[in-house]
This record gives structure tokens, sequence and C-alpha cells, in this order.
């Protein structure tokens, strides 16, 4: 990349407004569609929190498949890895998890989500050192090892915990909704937001204020400069494949109580979604991601509520139209 492509790189990050017009766009082009105000909210609302949950998933593998160049398509199993991890402490954590307490409930979902993240996350180690290392550069021999792993993992799944789904009961203080007028939201898919905020805000923090954040960023737009600056590319390579797997964990935790279970092939149902999100983001973006997994959770509740056979396919339509208009994705920032 040359010196004059950069800056207009970096101009075009800082000044090009129009992506972040998308999701107020399409909720407002969605509200004369479904016609009840209420309606429309429920489903916005609904739609948001799927976005957070599926933002957190797909923003590890952003920056994975946009710094490291690697099609992981193992990513899925740190989803399945990361619900069941969490699963093993619904038991010892019950009496957390039932109390009638906000408090008591928020510190046994933390603990469900520090278990859940450790453990993929040095999963993620292994997973990067033994199968990841030896095929970079290569796309074909990647895609093959890493659905291998997920195969695996899946299996291994199965016989530790059995082939049928579980439970995965909502605390207590996080059911119902909060009612405002004619409008009810639950609580559950207003703490999917915060948390969800939360990991954006501070996957931006890390990566536009702090050191690491910037070899991230220059690696991710030339590995080869850093590389002749005197960092090892090669740890940078670990340490952002593991953070990706603990954010992949965390989702896993997200979503097994949106759906209030979780079962073996949850991480490979979701994949599919979450390579969507990353191209529509364009390649290394969180930003881009952000946008994207709104735009993709907001359109299929529209379009399930309005057409329900069409929900299937939206995503993808939305794909192609995102593409058609950017061919690198809203907001790449790479040269792939």
């Amino acid at each position: 990349m040359t010196d004059i492509d950069a800056g207009e790189l970096v101009k075009r990050r800082h000044y090009d407004w129009a992506p972040l017009l998308l999701v107020p766009l399409l909720a407002l082009a969605a509200l004369p569609l479904i016609g009840s105000l209420s309606t429309w909210a429920t489903l916005t609302a609904a739609g948001l929190a799927m976005g957070m949950i599926i933002f957190i998933i797909a923003s590890g593998l952003t920056l994975v498949f946009g710094l490291m160049d690697v099609l992981n398509f193992g990513h899925g199993a740190f989803i399945s890895v990361g619900a069941y991890v969490a699963a093993v402490l619904l038991v010892p954590l019950s009496g957390l998890l039932q109390a009638d307490s906000l408090t008591l409930n928020l510190a046994a979902l933390l603990a469900l989500i520090a278990l859940a993240m450790a453990a993929t996350g040095l999963l993620g180690w292994a997973f990067e050192r033994i199968i990841i290392m030896p095929v970079y550069g290569q796309h074909l021999k990647q895609i093959l090892v890493t659905v291998g792993g997920m195969i695996i993992a899946q299996q291994l799944i199965i016989v530790l915990w059995g082939p049928v789904q579980l439970a995965f009961p909502l605390p207590s203080a996080f059911r119902g909704a909060i009612v405002l007028g004619d409008v009810a939201i639950e609580r559950y898919r207003v703490i999917a937001v915060v948390i969800g905020l939360v990991v954006f805000a501070g996957m931006l923090l890390v990566l536009n204020r702090t050191k690491i954040g910037l070899l991230i960023r220059a690696g991710v737009e030339n590995t080869e400069m850093v590389q002749a600056l005197g960092y090892r590319i090669t740890r940078l390579f670990v340490g952002v494949f593991m953070a990706g797997s603990a954010l992949a964990g965390l989702g896993g935790v997200m979503w097994g109580l949106y759906r209030e279970q979780v079962n073996a092939a949850m991480g490979s149902e979701l994949l599919v979604l979450v390579f969507i999100v990353v191209i529509i983001g364009g390649l290394g973006s969180v930003t881009g991601c952000f946008i994207g997994a709104l735009l993709v959770a907001l359109a299929t509740n529209y379009v399930g509520f309005l057409v329900p056979k069409a929900a299937l396919i939206t995503d993808i339509l939305l794909m192609v139209v995102i593409l058609l208009w950017r061919p690198r994705g809203l907001y790449s920032v790479t040269s792939r």
C-alpha cells in the first residue's frame, strides 16, 4: 500500500458517514410497512439485541480474518464450547441465578462469562498453535483443517454432554419485560444491548488508544511493514486469535441465554451468518462488523414478520446489495 493509498484510506475512514446511516434508515423504512408502532418497537428491540450478540461473535473473527488472513471455519466450535462450558456452572450457581436479586444474577452471569472466555481463549491458543500455524497462507488447507476441527469439537461435545440440547434458563431478574406504554421490551434484550455496546466501546478503545491496538491496525493494513519495524507479528497473531476465540465464547453464552437452550450444532448454525456479517462490514473493520451485525439482525426480524418465507434468504440478499454498492464491504481496511 502506497503513502497516497494509506492517506486516502485514513481520510475515508474518518469522513465516510454513509454506512452509519444505514441502520436508522432501515428501521425508519420498516415502520410504515409494519404499521403498528408497538410491533415495530418490539421487533427493533429484538433485532438490536440479536445484532449485538452476533457482533460479539463476529468481532473476533473479523480481526482474525482481516489481520491474519486466516479462513477459520472452526470459529463456530468456540461458540458451542463457550456455551457448554458455561453450562457446567448452572447447577453450582443455581442459587445465585434463581435469586430474586439483580446484583446476584449479574454476579452469576459474570462468572459464566469469565469461565467461558477463559476456556475458549485457551482453546484458541492451542487451536492456533497446533492447527492454524502449519497452514498460514494456504487458504484451501485452512478451510479443510478448520472445518475438520469444528466437526471434531462438535462430536466431543456430544460425547461429553450427550446429543440432546440442554436447557440454559435466564436468571430470574432477567425474565419478563419492561413495559413502556404499548411497547414491551424483554429485559434480557436490554442487557444484551448493553453488553454489546460495552464490547464495541472496549474494542474501539483498545484499537485506537493503545500501542497494541496500533500494532493490530497497522498489521491489518500492512503486515510486512510491522515486521520490518522489528515487531514479532506471530505473537500478535496468537493474541488476536485468543481474543477472537474468547469473544466467540462470550457470544456463545449470550446466544444460549437468548435462545434459553444450547446444542452441539449451534456454532455451525451461526457460522454462515457470522461470515456474512464480516464480509458486509469489511475485512478487519470492527465498526463495519458492528453495523453489519445490526443490519442483518434488523432486516431478518422485519422481513420475518412481513414475509416469513423470505427470512431465510434475507441476510444473503442484504450482503449482495451491500457488495454491489461497496465490493469490499462497508469499511474494509485491507487490500485483500
